[in-house]
């Protein structure tokens, strides 16, 4: 049953992926190990979704954050974000709880990427109660239509 829940959650996840602005590679402190599938989703001028799956600790961690401010930092192509979410892992234990984030993306000028560097302070609530502040990751996507 474990097993056929990640295997639905994970295409579930894929389905969401293929149809993302920026699909990427995040690196640096992730819900299920060290590097993750990172994509971001429009949700408005000045919002977008902030999708994670990755893989390892013998488990599958997911984070799926609205980012309710998505705003440029002057003239120059830097934009500064934050939000809240949902994080899950499912592995030995199942972890569910909420996360915060902020960080800046900068997209390079005349070309396709996108770099970006967030902080994401997560509170679990599920199966044990903990707040782990140390989440920091950098994220380098290829922006698609750009």
């Amino acid at each position: 049953m474990k097993k056929l829940l990640i295997l639905s959650v994970f295409v579930l996840g894929l389905t969401q992926l293929s149809q993302a602005q920026e699909l990427g590679i995040r690196f640096g402190d992730v819900t299920g190990g060290d590097v993750a599938l990172d994509a971001v989703f429009s949700a408005g001028q000045f919002s977008m979704i902030h999708a994670d799956v990755s893989f390892g600790n013998n488990g599958v961690g997911i984070d799926a954050l609205y980012d309710f401010i998505y705003r440029p930092l002057g003239d120059a192509p830097l934009n500064w974000y934050l939000g809240v979410g949902p994080s899950l892992y499912l592995g030995n234990v199942v972890l569910l709880g909420v996360a915060g984030e902020i960080g800046l993306a900068f997209k390079i000028p005349n070309a396709p990427v996108s770099l970006s560097a967030d902080w994401r302070p997560t509170f679990y609530l599920i199966e044990n109660t903990d707040f782990h502040a140390g989440f920091f990751g950098l994220n380098i996507r290829y922006v698609f239509g750009n």
